[in-house]
């Protein structure tokens, strides 16, 4: 049902680039295609994947989830060159903070839960930017599952897209973790932050997005629920679904 071929976009300094596009929500709309992807980091592409994303893609805002040490360590990479808007959106903009909140000896799924809630705001931000976008949008964090995919998972959930279709492609991140874990542990801003971390940080899990979300209905009703309650606007909610709900 989630065959990863229609929807990972190849590329050669890439490895977690996806369209989020083609699910089908629960009133039988589908969120089409070619206008939302996620991904791992982008500083790595090449020119060949410059051209695919500005001729084929045609990428036109680029939201980075990263933090600012992150962004200041790896920058932002060859699309800089290219007339795309950048929208700096951190979850997490405070390694102490973060560390506080994710090396805790606590499953992957509860950290997700905590990141949400320490990063409503953030959340709401990205979800209102993503809804105001005039042209194909790339949202993405390091490995473009963790901050990544808590973002998608409030997306799929607003726009009505079934629990287990949420999961299902959290967990296409697992054909490319061993790929981008070692890319992670090649670059020197990563590997103290990584070897301080529990072992689970390093899967893509079917289990962890079930667990995030039986967590986040329990105590918000709905992600619906969730991202109105962080600030995220009737109106903004409709311009999403505008924007990436159709009926093909």
């Amino acid at each position: 049902m989630l065959a990863s071929s229609p929807r990972r976009v190849e590329l050669e300094g890439c490895l977690n680039f996806r369209d989020l596009g083609g699910y089908v929500s629960a009133d039988g709309r589908s969120v089409r295609r070619g206008l939302l992807y996620r991904s791992d980091a982008l500083h790595l592409l090449t020119q060949k994947d410059v051209a695919h994303i500005r001729d084929e893609l045609r990428v036109g805002a680029i939201v980075d989830l990263r933090s600012t040490k992150e962004l200041d360590s790896e920058g932002r990479g060859p699309l800089e060159q290219l007339p795309i808007r950048f929208h700096h959106l951190p979850l997490v903009d405070g390694f102490d903070v973060k560390a506080a909140a994710m090396q805790e000896p606590i499953a992957l799924a509860d950290r997700y839960f905590r990141l949400a809630e320490y990063a409503r705001g953030p959340i709401a931000r990205v979800v209102q930017t993503l809804a105001e976008s005039d042209a194909p949008a790339v949202y993405h964090c390091a490995a473009g599952k963790d901050r990544t995919g808590i973002i998608s998972a409030v997306l799929l959930g607003v726009l009505g897209v079934p629990d287990e279709v949420i999961v299902a492609d959290y967990a296409l991140s697992a054909e490319a973790i061993e790929a981008i874990n070692e890319r992670l542990l090649r670059s020197e801003g990563y590997q103290s932050m990584l070897a301080a971390l529990p072992p689970d940080t390093m899967h893509a899990e079917a289990e962890t997005m079930i667990s995030f979300l039986e967590k986040m209905q329990s105590r918000y009703g709905s992600l619906r629920d969730f991202a109105e309650s962080a600030g995220v606007g009737s109106r903004t909610i409709a311009a999403l679904e505008e924007r990436l709900l159709g009926d093909d």
